[in-house]
């Protein structure tokens, strides 16, 4: 069997397909026929213009109403035209444009003021005019009054005038210096006296100088300077607390004493006493040391002449000058960073310049004698206002005296805290509270009592009775007064130790 005999016998006869059902519409409504639908007599598609003719001419025709007389000016034809488009509302339409003739102010009185061409547009020319001569100084000064020769005669005469002048002034100092090239002795008034100090200042100032000593103070972070004076020939120099305190507080910062030759000799602190702002140092193996002599302070009064020594800002021997401006100043000094003084003091006021340095330094009454340790100042600029205080030496003697004796001091205290009051009622240091077992419960004094007068001395605010308890003496009775409930009140008070 050969391939075409095996692929008619195995091909697969055609199948015929099944006629599919013919397609069915839905039933088209009267109205649809009448709008799209073929005219009557319209059997095909096409049909000549006769046969549609003949078969629309028995049904009546569509008439168009006349357009609206605005619609129609808006949108018609202008008149003439054969333009098929619409008119630009914006275009004229038969109106010839025509050039803006400039406004003329001669025949339109309307037009606005402009500037018009010139009358000619072209100037003239003009001929060329030949340079003149040049003015000399004679036209240009004298306006051609005076002649060369007069002009030469007045030269002449003007330099025979500066020849005689020359000639006079040399004839007049010939014998005499000439005003350079000379040496010329100028008269000098020595005075009397000699080295001899001739005011109350500079009298004081040899007096206590060598006697001033400042005290530099270094540590591994910080450094700081102050002022103290000699008061014992075996070294004993007194100055504030607040000066040597951050030396105390660190075993290893270095402590030196300054004297008035710039020699420098190692110090130490004998005893400080951080309620009185007073410390006492020591320097070893010093010859030849002079020592200040003390006054009382007590006599001081308020307008003598005062000298302030010390090392402000660091400038050791220096000196200023003023007056006590005032006496028994109740001043608190509170603790700082670097210092741990807490004190009250009686102080002595004066005008005199103090400024941070000063501080340990003597002030001086003009008799040369110590009146004061300079410790403060109250400012508001950080400078000296003129405001500056000292602690009277009449409270330094004593406490100096113990330290060096005993390295402390024992104050007198009467245990209570009292604060300032001042009112229409009373003035006073009012009693904040009493230490149970303290010589104030044992006198009777209660919370709310105000202390107006101890031991002699009027008291009108804390720190005025601070100061009052610290002259006092320890075992020794006081009297004091109080006011309690509107009433004033008399007592006796035994101070003791702090």
């Amino acid at each position: 069997m050969t391939n075409e005999d095996w692929a008619a016998h195995t091909a697969i006869p055609p199948r015929t397909p099944a006629p599919l059902p013919a397609p069915r519409h839905a039933p088209v409504s009267p109205e649809t026929t009448a709008v799209f639908g073929r005219p009557e007599g319209v059997a095909g598609s096409f049909e000549s213009a006769a046969a549609s003719a003949a078969a629309t001419a028995h049904r009546p025709q569509p008439t168009v109403a006349a357009p609206d007389p605005v619609l129609a000016e808006a949108f018609s034809r202008p008149t003439g035209s054969t333009e098929t488009l619409s008119r630009d509302p914006d275009a004229r339409y038969g109106e010839v444009e025509e050039a803006e003739e400039p406004n003329d102010p001669w025949r339109d009185p309307e037009s606005p003021a402009h500037l018009s061409a010139p009358a000619k547009s072209r100037p003239e020319s003009v001929d060329p005019v030949e340079p003149g001569p040049k003015l000399g100084v004679r036209e240009v000064l004298l306006g051609h009054r005076i002649s060369w020769t007069a002009l030469l005669s007045l030269a002449a005469v003007a330099v025979t005038i500066g020849l005689l002048g020359a000639l006079l002034g040399a004839f007049l100092t010939g014998n005499g210096s000439s005003s350079t090239g000379q040496t010329v002795t100028l008269p000098v008034d020595k005075g009397k006296g000699g080295e001899e100090p001739r005011s109350m200042v500079a009298r004081v100032v040899r007096a206590v100088e060598k006697s001033v000593v400042a005290i530099d103070i270094r540590t591994e972070t910080a450094a700081g300077t102050g002022s103290g004076v000699i008061i014992d020939k075996s070294g004993y120099i007194v100055t504030n607390n607040h000066v040597v305190a951050m030396a105390a507080q660190d075993k290893n910062a270095t402590t030196e004493v300054v004297f008035y030759d710039r020699t420098r000799v190692p110090a130490r602190i004998v005893g400080r006493d951080p309620k009185s702002d007073l410390a006492v140092v020591k320097v070893d193996n010093v010859k030849n040391i002079t020592v200040a002599t003390l006054g009382d302070s007590d006599k001081v009064q308020i307008g003598e002449n005062v000298v302030a020594f010390g090392s402000p800002l660091g400038l050791d021997r220096t000196v200023t000058s003023g007056i006590v401006s005032a006496v028994n100043r109740a001043l608190a000094l509170p603790p700082g960073d670097e210092s741990d003084t807490d004190a009250v003091i009686d102080a002595i006021q004066t005008d005199a310049a103090i400024n941070p340095g000063n501080s340990g330094g003597p002030l001086v009454d003009s008799q040369a004698r110590i009146i004061g340790i300079n410790t403060m100042i109250q400012t508001t600029s950080g400078g000296s206002m003129g405001l500056g205080f000292a602690i009277p030496v009449n409270q330094v003697r004593p406490i100096a005296q113990t330290i060096i004796a005993h390295g402390k001091i024992v104050h007198p205290s009467i245990g209570l805290n009292a604060v300032s009051v001042r009112n229409q009622k009373v003035l006073g240091a009012r009693v904040a509270n009493v230490v149970a077992g303290s010589p104030a419960e044992k006198a009777g004094v209660r919370e709310g009592d105000v202390i107006t007068k101890f031991n002699g001395r009027p008291i009108e605010s804390s720190d005025e009775l601070a100061v009052a308890i610290r002259g006092t003496k320890i075992g020794e009775k006081v009297d004091y007064s109080y006011w309690r409930d509107g009433r004033t009140f008399s007592g006796s008070i035994v101070p003791a130790g702090d």
